[in-house]
């Protein structure tokens, strides 16, 4: 069952390019989570990346934090349809975190503390468009949005944004993650509200 907390107010739809179908325009940052929230120490946490060759790269908080660090400003979309617009973040690109050494043609599954997983393919996540984001609005991301680490790919649904990261599987062919094999769509493109299977 999930939990759902403050943020769900004014439902009202807005027009706006930048809102997608569906999709209404919210100030507050609701909260929502299949389950508890994981406290995680940042003196405990680590990220890690196995990828298909076998070889495996591990960083404590203290060594990610010494990683290119950037600021990305984005619109967000939950499947709940709410938008939030123009939020920033700080984090480090993937792009850097998974260097040349992978098939642009495969696949991710992000694993999370906590148990869930999502998947997502390579061509979503390179090119600057996906980032291990750890501050939210100069603040450092709070559990409850995901901290003290989080998966952000703002152009698919926020639940492909997977809370609490600990770590991504290079794949070479697709497989669902938590959600996906429990209805939501394996993509999750909100312009072409790919909501459920």
């Amino acid at each position: 069952m999930a939990i759902i907390n403050k943020g769900f107010g004014s439902r009202r739809r807005q027009k706006d390019e930048r809102i997608p179908p569906g999709q209404y325009l919210t100030r507050d940052f609701p909260v929502l989570s299949a389950g508890p929230t994981p406290l995680i120490d940042n003196a405990e946490w680590t990220f890690e990346i196995d990828f298909l060759s076998g070889e495996r790269k591990s960083w404590s908080w203290e060594e990610f934090m010494l990683l290119p660090q950037e600021d990305i400003t984005v619109d967000i979309h939950c499947v709940t349809a709410w938008s939030k617009l123009e939020t920033t973040w700080r984090g480090v690109s993937l792009d850097v975190l998974l260097g040349d050494e992978v098939d642009p043609d495969g696949f991710l599954m992000a694993q999370c503390h906590g148990g869930y997983t999502t998947n997502v393919p390579l061509e979503d996540v390179l090119d600057g468009k996906a980032w291990i984001a750890h501050t939210y609005d100069d603040e450092p991301l709070e559990p409850e949005h995901g901290g003290p680490a989080r998966l952000l790919i703002p152009h698919l649904y926020f639940w492909k944004s997977a809370k609490w990261v600990s770590g991504l599987t290079e794949m070479a062919e697709d497989v669902p993650g938590f959600w996906e094999s429990n209805g939501y769509h394996n993509h999750g493109d909100p312009w072409k509200e790919e909501r459920y299977w």
